[in-house]
């Protein structure tokens, strides 16, 4: 397929262009415009982050047409089993999170908040905008047809009572020398998980889970696991366990469907 600029544009927006023509944002046009000095007449791919391509012709600076918009040139259909990461959002680096965990393939972000976490989230909602953002520029970047979704913030012990009864969970735990490696409880899940399941791995604070919460793990008895022999960082540790996460799904589960 020909290496044209991408767009991701909702597919809300999709749905409502007015004969086909989609005007675009002031970011979304700074980028064709400034940044990657597409020329009028030229085409671009828009996707909509759930699985489809088309190409779009940029009509006017803010003005892109989508001709066959009810014939995409690529579909993929979704993943029939899910990956999520949960991620207690770090000091720093939570960005970085964002990009290479999407990169790489995870279908669900989670940021948490937890007891010992070092530093709380501010302006929630601008936050959110911006790391929406830098998840589109990611999927733009790597070509992916599914966006990942970002989940609100939740405290951990919250969210876990949110989960559906079908969701897996492990949780990442250091200095526990009896704790199984991710890739291990990985192949114990092989028989039990089911199509349209999502199979989560959490990565706690910096400073550690305190010890009500690990209390609370261990009476919804979810796993514990560890991702390497060393202590990681968060965003070393979130992209270590997105990896492995990735890796089964490509060879243990794709295949049986």
């Amino acid at each position: 397929m020909k290496n044209l600029v991408r767009l991701i544009i909702s597919n809300k927006r999709i749905k409502n262009l007015d004969n086909n023509h989609l005007k675009l944002s002031k970011d979304e046009a700074h980028y064709l415009n400034k940044v990657m000095r597409i020329k009028i007449g030229e085409e671009i791919h828009v996707a909509n982050g759930e699985g489809h391509l088309w190409i779009g012709i940029k009509n006017k600076n803010n003005f892109v047409d989508i001709p066959n918009i009810n014939n995409p040139i690529l579909f993929q259909d979704k993943k029939k089993v899910s990956l999520g990461i949960a991620v207690v959002i770090p000091k720093s680096g939570f960005e970085d999170i964002l990009k290479m965990c999407t990169e790489i393939g995870i279908d669900f972000i989670q940021p948490l908040h937890s007891e010992h976490q070092i530093k709380r989230i501010s302006n929630q909602a601008l936050k959110m905008d911006r790391w929406n953002s830098i998840i589109n520029e990611a999927v733009e970047q790597c070509e992916r047809l599914w966006k990942p979704k970002l989940l609100n913030t939740l405290d951990i012990c919250e969210w876990l009572i949110s989960l559906e009864a079908k969701d897996i969970i492990s949780i990442s735990l250091t200095r526990n020398e009896n704790c199984i490696t991710l890739n291990k409880w990985l192949k114990m899940q092989n028989l039990s998980v089911q199509e349209s399941t999502t199979l989560w791995n959490v990565i706690g604070p910096e400073g550690g889970w305190s010890q009500r919460e690990i209390s609370f793990f261990k009476e919804k008895k979810i796993q514990f696991i560890k991702l390497s022999e060393s202590i990681l960082r968060t965003s070393t540790a979130s992209v270590t366990a997105t990896s492995i996460l990735s890796q089964w799904r490509s060879f243990n589960i794709e295949s049986t469907y």
